[in-house]
């Protein structure tokens, strides 16, 4: 690694396992309240997703208007200042979204930088560097950030802040990189026109549809356990929830390990199969009534959803390739997969406003999943060839 990777590397590291605490530590909030409401937490989670909708056709071209260094120091200070917000008794559904615009300017400018730091034939290890900080930063931050609110919300928060400080002055210390050029006045109608280009291939769509649903109902799922974990397990710490969404981490990374071997692109039909998995985990999880079987299907379920992801991610690079640009592809898939769990998360939302049982939430899921599936599966490319 150069020193320009290190730093950024840092820079990732501390802004994702801060990004990763946050919600944690608000839910820990929530649950340090007499009487907390049922649709909260999902509508926070919702209040997230906007931000990176609504920015969605900005954000990259921002990216490449300044210099990427200064756009990191900017999103972390944003991101900040959010957490600082909540700090200051500001409503953490206002302060939380300011998180979210920061977020969604941050992750552009992220992966961006990469080709502008390192060769060509350096970039896929550049890559993995970061994805590792990445990982590891969503493990750790999720357990710690929610265990240390437990005890106090106030010092969680001030460590918050000093870690998205800190990971702006990391990105300081990265070179002083020109900027790319772009013009943010085109910016909505080049994003239209690309998503347009991108959908008039089948296969795009069905596999832009099938990432899509996939994260819908893994954001859901998040959303859900917060409080199926306490009606069905009697959890009532964030950090002992935190644990929970730990297992479909780790699951997800055992997962993306295993399926190089077992579904290369030649064969994407294969990724039907652990998309079954997943919907019978869901049902199995909704009957679960104890601790180790409910982390051992959690487990199973990020195993399954790490086979499916991976290889669908990479047939959706290598159509942008082939199309309007890896990288363009990679953003309008973005756009599509918040757009979609935003919609997931707001119906959860409303479910549980109007009262609707956490178990019955992830019996609609495993349902809704399963029908998808069947669904999607018969439109699935048979070889990857077949490009329109």
């Amino acid at each position: 690694m150069t020193k320009a990777v290190k730093s950024l590397v840092v820079a990732q590291f501390l802004s994702a396992f801060s990004d990763n605490a946050i919600l944690f530590i608000v839910v820990a909030i929530v649950l340090h309240s007499k009487e907390p409401a049922a649709w909260y937490i999902p509508a926070l989670q919702s209040v997230f997703l906007i931000a990176f909708v609504t920015l969605a056709p900005w954000v990259g071209p921002c990216a490449d208007q300044f210099p990427k260094p200064q756009v990191l120091i900017a999103a972390n200070l944003l991101k900040a200042l959010g957490t600082v917000m909540i700090l200051s008794g500001v409503e953490p559904l206002l302060a939380y979204t300011v998180v979210g615009a920061g977020a969604a300017l941050y992750s552009p400018a992220k992966y961006g930088i990469l080709p502008e730091l390192v060769p060509h034939e350096e970039l896929v290890t550049a890559n993995s560097w970061v994805e590792g900080a990445t990982v590891a930063a969503i493990l750790i931050g999720t357990v710690v950030g929610a265990k240390i609110a437990d005890h106090s919300v106030s010092l969680a928060l001030a460590i918050t802040t000093a870690l998205y400080v800190l990971s702006a002055l990391a990105s300081s210390s990265l070179p002083r990189l020109p900027p790319r050029g772009a013009n943010l006045s085109l910016a909505l109608s080049q994003l239209l026109g690309r998503v347009s280009e991108l959908l008039a291939s089948v296969r795009a769509r069905v596999v832009l549809l099938s990432l899509s649903l996939f994260w819908a109902s893994a954001a859901t799922l998040r959303i859900v356990l917060i409080a199926w974990a306490p009606l069905v397990l009697g959890i009532r710490s964030a950090g002992q929830i935190a644990e929970l969404t730990l297992f479909l981490a780790i699951g997800i990374v055992m997962g993306s390990g295993l399926v190089p071997r077992l579904i290369p692109l030649e064969h994407i039909r294969r990724t039907r199969l652990p998309a079954y998995s997943i919907a019978v985990f869901f049902l199995l999880l909704a009957n679960a009534e104890s601790l180790w079987p409910a982390r051992a299907i959690l487990l199973g379920i990020g195993v399954a959803g790490g086979m499916f992801v991976v290889p669908l991610n990479a047939t959706m690079q290598q159509i942008g390739h082939f199309s309007i640009g890896s990288g363009a592809a990679v953003a309008i898939q973005n756009l599509f997969q918040n757009l979609t769990m935003l919609i997931a998360v707001g119906a959860c939302t409303l479910a549980a406003a109007h009262g609707d049982s956490p178990v019955t939430m992830i019996l609609v899921l495993g349902a809704l999943v399963l029908i998808a599936t069947v669904l999607v599966s018969r439109r699935l490319p048979r070889d990857r060839r077949q490009a329109t």
